[in-house]
């Protein structure tokens, strides 16, 4: 029982840090793609330094581009090239304990809300961009950051989630496994309690069912593979049940974790783009 503890407090340690050290290198980079862009920073409210890229505009409308889980910018560089062919500018954001950007606790929206708030300020002071017209794709946990952030922030228009869980409490079984190795039981609720403890959240507290009804009458847009090993796969249909109208829903399956954009690239960009453009305008 002893030892049971322990590996749950160690893996606990594990999955919420995120040291620089740990961290890969990006492999690329908007240029790698032939695009313009510029490198920005911003700082959030608490004080941690945020690195990412900037894509301009050409139609007015942007949509911030958030990672996953212990990810980093790059992830998102084929969405930014495919939403920049139809017009739209792109915001690389990243959190902190993230990328190049400061901090090392993953605190799964309790303090990145921060982040991406500070994101949007920055947004706010470029003139060529159109303040009602700003929306959020996120892959994985950034696609949860981007339903918790849109439901605080009315002004964000829009929001893609490809492949979100819809709570910690949702998808810890199958999560535990997919990032430690390690079976649900007895971990699970171990490693819960110790993540809890060690970054100052409460776990029933960090659940996007309970924000993304309040996104509506703003659109929602959901991907998720049945083959997903990563998050529950029962998180998007939650999600779509607790969102309000108008709500998209697009499951496959046959995919796997955040897989619609490489293995259905073709429908990935008319419906993700149709839907930027119908609902920020642009085309």
């Amino acid at each position: 029982g002893v030892a049971v503890v322990l590996v749950a407090r160690s893996r606990a340690a594990e999955l919420i840090s995120h040291p620089r050290d740990q961290r890969q290198p990006l492999e690329g980079s908007p240029a790698d793609l032939g695009l313009p862009y510029d490198d920005v920073e911003v700082v959030s409210a608490d004080g941690f330094r945020l690195v990412g890229w900037y894509v301009p505009t050409q139609n007015g409308a942007v949509v911030m581009a958030q990672h996953g889980y212990k990810s980093d910018r790059d992830e998102l560089l084929e969405e930014a090239e495919m939403l920049y062919r139809h017009g739209f500018g792109v915001l690389f954001t990243t959190v902190r304990a993230h990328d190049a950007s400061d901090g090392e606790l993953i605190t799964f929206g309790a303090h990145e809300m921060k982040d991406l708030e500070a994101w949007y300020q920055f947004l706010l002071g470029r003139p060529e961009i159109d303040p009602q017209r700003i929306g959020i794709i996120g892959n994985s946990m950034g696609g949860f950051l981007g339903i918790q952030y849109t439901a605080l922030n009315p002004a964000i228009r829009a929001v893609v989630a490809h492949s979100p869980f819809s709570s910690i409490d949702d998808t810890v079984a199958i999560s535990v496994k997919a990032f430690t190795g390690l079976p649900a039981f007895p971990f699970a609720p171990l490693i819960v309690f110790w993540a809890e403890q060690m970054a100052g959240i409460d776990s029933a507290e960090i659940d996007a069912k309970q924000w993304i009804g309040t996104i509506s009458p703003r659109p929602v847009f959901i991907l998720m593979g049945g083959q997903d090993q990563s998050v529950s796969v029962a998180s998007g249909e939650l999600l779509y049940e607790a969102a309000g109208e108008p709500k998209e829903f697009w499951f496959e399956p046959g995919l796997e974790h955040v897989a619609f954009d490489t293995e259905l690239p073709e429908e990935f960009e008319a419906r993700v783009v149709g839907f930027f453009e119908a609902y920020l305008g642009g085309g």
